[in-house]
């Protein structure tokens, strides 16, 4: 019996100490959502900045953010961690903590609800409100293999953050369509854009936004515009419904679609987009074709 409850005493104690002293974080809040961990990452980040005197998140790696959110005259820290529960749910676990009452907290919060606590339901709760309202107004189908667009084509080069990409897609729409109408040439498709670089810590990212026109000897590009064929590659497909700027989703679905086929695939995607997003309407209704190029031996 002695020895039962030394053992005893000995656990509580060191459940103490960690809980008061070694533990991170004062509170925890988990909930699942399907859709993938890159659209979660991205739609953290989003929502920051739709806060009051946002500060910046600093990403770990793409499945843990660590956030600062200032309330009245409190700080607390988010912790956002983000893991696969199965192919089409991500399980997402706010880890919160106060820095300036942590031992007062970590007190109250198994006989009550301090304030902390309720600002963490808070927050999560308008989180996952924002993600679930985002997750509304898109729609990916994933279409399986197949070979994208092959087309001789002017471009325009843009370097920008990955939320800025349809920002400089507009901005050069007409420096392009004016650009092929001046030379008199014969359009061959849809705009498309081509990722050639792609920074996920920074979330920058390089492409070319093309107009694709039927091949001529006589046009040259200039200080602004190149041209340039761009073959066809072997890809997994997938359409995109909803606002260009956030067809990066569906770059994230498919690669997590290739993973769980084992195929092995280059993260520079190509859009070909079907809609012009300066004429507005109904943005479930714009069409996207994404192609994540398939590595070939």
């Amino acid at each position: 019996m002695k020895i039962i409850k030394g053992v005893f005493i000995f656990g509580i104690l060191g459940f103490l100490i960690w809980y008061f002293f070694i533990k991170e974080y004062d509170y925890q809040i988990n909930f699942e959502t399907k859709t993938t961990i890159g659209t979660v990452n991205q739609s953290i980040k989003s929502w920051n900045s739709s806060l009051e005197n946002p500060q910046p998140i600093q990403q770990i790696n793409e499945a843990e953010l660590l956030q600062t959110i200032r309330r009245n005259d409190s700080t607390y820290t988010y912790l956002w961690k983000l893991k696969n529960v199965n192919d089409s749910t991500v399980k997402v676990s706010a880890f919160v903590k106060n820095e300036a009452h942590t031992f007062k907290n970590r007190v109250l919060i198994p006989f009550s609800e301090p304030i902390l606590e309720k600002t963490a339901k808070q927050t999560a709760k308008a989180f996952l409100e924002s993600l679930q309202n985002h997750l509304k107004e898109i729609r990916i189908k994933i279409e399986g293999i197949e070979d994208s667009p092959s087309s001789y084509a002017a471009y325009v080069s843009v370097d920008c953050l990955q939320i800025e990409k349809a920002r400089g897609m507009m901005a050069n729409f007409s420096l392009l369509s004016s650009f092929i109408d001046e030379n008199n040439l014969e359009a061959n498709g849809r705009p498309f854009l081509e990722i050639t670089s792609w920074n996920r810590e920074k979330d920058s990212i390089s492409y070319h936004f093309c107009f694709p026109f039927k091949k001529t000897d006589s046009v040259r590009g200039n200080a602004f515009i190149s041209i340039k064929e761009f073959p066809s590659k072997k890809s997994m497909k997938a359409v995109y419904n909803g606002n260009y700027i956030t067809s990066d989703r569906a770059w994230y679905a498919l690669e997590k679609y290739a993973k769980n086929k084992n195929l092995e695939v280059s993260m520079l995607p190509i859009e070909v987009f079907h809609n012009n997003p300066n004429m507005g309407g109904d943005e479930l209704q714009w069409k996207t074709d994404v192609y994540l190029p398939i590595k070939e031996d």
